[in-house]
């Protein structure tokens, strides 16, 4: 048994895994599974840089899971726990033009050098972590396409027990928003068709990228991650509050991904706002997140979507374990 520390610093969150993992066995325990909203790339689309309150809300999220590290004992003695440690930066940092000064940030407060990993990196992590409890699931079918909804990127991976292809695209639920819904600082309430034809224009090219390397179509079972799809789970199951339990592996149909985000997409942020299981960070992104997940179930097919809350924080574990 291994205890690891697993951070994902993705364009719209940063979430930490903390667990016991046991790779004779493919179990991984968790201790601690937490996740703030920062923005990192808060206007990383139009600017190229990390904006100073985006960074502070950043390390000041770094610190509060350094005090969650330490007291579950990662680390100790420390030179075993530079190697049980790691963090992995995404979209909004690869994006950056001042990415050194996140980098200094991270290490001055956690001492471990945070990796801008490549977005195929992103998508071979995000698989390891959804597919590991599937594989055994006589009534999902292979191939799997794995796809991981960002703030700044999706993630497509096509595989069996391991990966076959893999892209990511510059689609995410903060990039369209910021693209397309923002106007004067201020967003959309709710958005006209003209603002949701424009974000489903850039997310079919993307899908057209995407299929030059990634099967798209070949894939029989899609594996949904990240939040714009637990939350849009979360809506179509009727929860009264956010349960990774009751979520975690949900197959939600495609008639019920529509009429979420078209709900989604007609409503104003008070309303919005009003649904009990949104994160307070996702009221302004979810609408072109759930656009995202619609148009990628329509491209492929998908009569559903199988949910998952384990993505590229418990692969990021099982690379260290």
């Amino acid at each position: 048994m291994t205890r690891v520390a697993a951070i994902d610093c993705g364009t719209n969150s940063i979430r930490l895994l903390v667990a016991d993992a046991d790779p004779t066995t493919g179990k991984i325990t968790d201790l601690d599974r937490r996740m703030q909203i920062v923005r990192l790339g808060q206007d990383v689309d139009r600017t190229g840089r990390l904006a100073p309150e985006a960074l502070a809300r950043t390390f000041a999220a770094c610190r509060e899971y350094a005090a969650v590290i330490k007291g579950l004992g990662v680390g100790d003695p420390p030179a075993e726990g530079r190697g049980r440690i790691r963090f992995v930066a995404t979209s909004a940092s690869r994006d950056a033009e001042n990415r050194d000064e996140f980098v200094r940030g991270v290490m001055d407060i956690l001492g471990v050098e945070p990796e801008v990993i490549s977005g195929d990196r992103e998508a071979e992590f995000s698989f390891i972590g959804a597919t590991k409890e599937l594989a055994g699931r006589p009534d999902l079918t292979r191939p799997f396409l794995v796809v991981d909804i960002g703030g700044g990127s999706t993630e497509f991976v096509v595989g069996e027990e391991h990966v076959r292809a893999a892209r990511s695209v510059d689609v995410g639920c903060v990039r369209m928003t910021e693209r397309h819904l923002v106007s004067d600082g201020v967003v959309a309430d709710p958005p006209s068709p003209e603002q949701i034809a424009a974000i489903r224009a850039d997310v079919d090219a993307a899908l057209d990228l995407a299929e030059r390397t990634v099967p798209l179509r070949e894939a029989h079972t899609l594996v949904g991650l990240a939040g714009s799809v637990t939350t849009v789970a979360a809506i179509a199951l009727g929860l009264d509050e956010y349960d990774s339990e009751a979520i975690h592996h949900a197959r939600i149909s495609y008639e019920t991904v529509a009429e979420v985000t078209g709900r989604l997409l007609a409503s104003t942020h008070a309303e919005r706002a009003a649904i009990s299981v949104m994160h307070p960070g996702r009221v302004d992104v979810i609408g072109a997140g759930a656009l995202v997940l619609l148009a990628i179930m329509e491209r492929i097919g998908a009569r559903e979507v199988v949910v998952s809350e384990h993505d590229i924080l418990d692969g990021i574990a099982w690379s260290i374990a």
